[in-house]
């Protein structure tokens, strides 16, 4: 194991832990997380070596970045980033993304974090007509101009929305859902953001935890846990949840997943740790941002970001493994 990789954010020029921590869970949609939890996550991800927190307006109505906010401001050396998302307080329609609605929702933001100039400030999954207009940088470009936020970039569903938004000459970075259930990204995503020295926070890098391998068919979640309610999409876009992949067809993916880690002499290595350096280890990949729910979730996932290259015979297998029972279900949806 060596130290924690820094990598530039893209655009932002800042320097920010290759594994961060996304802090939905925090807020809600996984169950409950008590405030003294949370906050134990957070100082534990910390003393791993994370700098790197990604939050939004809706996680928790508010409470995720207040959380980090109030985290952050107890550290004020210790050279965090903190980045939030905006759009999802109001009907996810063009109408809705205009300056006014934006002012008013970092204006929110900017007081649940504590923070006068917002580091980073991504527009969360919206409509690809948003993502396509004129309008919306120019908004934008003067937020940055007024000190409301010091970046923007673009939380995106689909490739195409993101290479959209990646062509956009102040995009300094795109979150994009990217795991070994999900490999579309690698195809153009990766290498455009490369080229235009736009960063790439990738999400979701376990499949809503089913690469850690400890699902099966009988597992429960939490009635307020995602995993449960959204697994057909009523809620917010099938592919937050599991990546998209049919549960059972998941579950035995991620069996085959954790036997590839095993296989490969990988001894000290989880196969959730597998799963976040497999990601990380992708060329372009500015941060990985796994979620956590308590304190030894957040200093494992954390110690992802310090192992060493994966052997190409895992990532050979993880490619198979994709290729034989995942491509066709989710590779053309996204």
């Amino acid at each position: 194991m060596s130290q924690m990789e820094h990598r530039t954010l893209g655009r932002t020029g800042r320097e920010v832990s290759v594994v961060g921590l996304g802090t939905w869970q925090l807020g809600a949609d996984w169950g409950e997380v008590s405030e003294d939890d949370a906050r134990a996550v957070l100082e534990a991800s910390a003393e791993a070596g994370v700098t790197f927190y990604d939050t939004a307006d809706v996680y928790g109505d508010g409470r995720s970045e207040q959380l980090v906010g109030r985290f952050v401001a107890a550290h004020p050396d210790a050279g965090f980033t903190v980045a939030t998302k905006m759009g999802r307080r109001a009907e996810q329609v063009p109408a809705s993304y205009v300056e006014a609605s934006f002012r008013e929702w970092l204006d929110r933001s900017r007081t649940n974090l504590g923070v006068d100039t917002i580091d980073l400030v991504q527009l969360h999954c919206p409509p690809s007509e948003v993502i396509d207009a004129d309008e919306t940088y120019d908004v934008l470009d003067r937020l940055v101009e007024d000190g409301v936020i010091a970046a923007y970039g673009v939380s995106v569903e689909t490739a195409a929305q993101a290479l959209s938004a990646i062509a956009r000459p102040h995009v300094a970075s795109i979150q994009i859902i990217l795991n070994a259930f999900r490999m579309k990204p690698l195809d153009e995503v990766l290498p455009a953001a490369a080229a235009a020295g736009v960063g790439i926070i990738a999400r979701v890098p376990l499949a809503s935890g089913l690469l850690s391998g400890k699902y099966d068919l009988d597992t429960s979640f939490a009635e307020d846990d995602h995993r449960n309610y959204n697994r057909d999409g009523s809620a917010f876009d099938v592919g937050e949840t599991f990546s998209g992949v049919d549960y059972a067809t998941g579950v035995e993916a991620a069996q085959e997943f954790s036997a590839l880690v095993s296989d490969a002499g990988l001894s000290d290595v989880t196969p959730a740790q597998a799963a976040i350096a497999w990601v990380c280890q992708q060329p372009g990949v500015s941060t990985v941002i796994p979620g956590a729910r308590n304190v030894d979730q957040a200093a494992s996932n954390a110690a992802a970001g310090q192992v060493g290259e994966l052997p190409a015979s895992f990532l050979d297998g993880v490619a198979e493994l994709y290729d034989r029972r995942i491509r066709a279900q989710v590779h053309g949806r996204w």
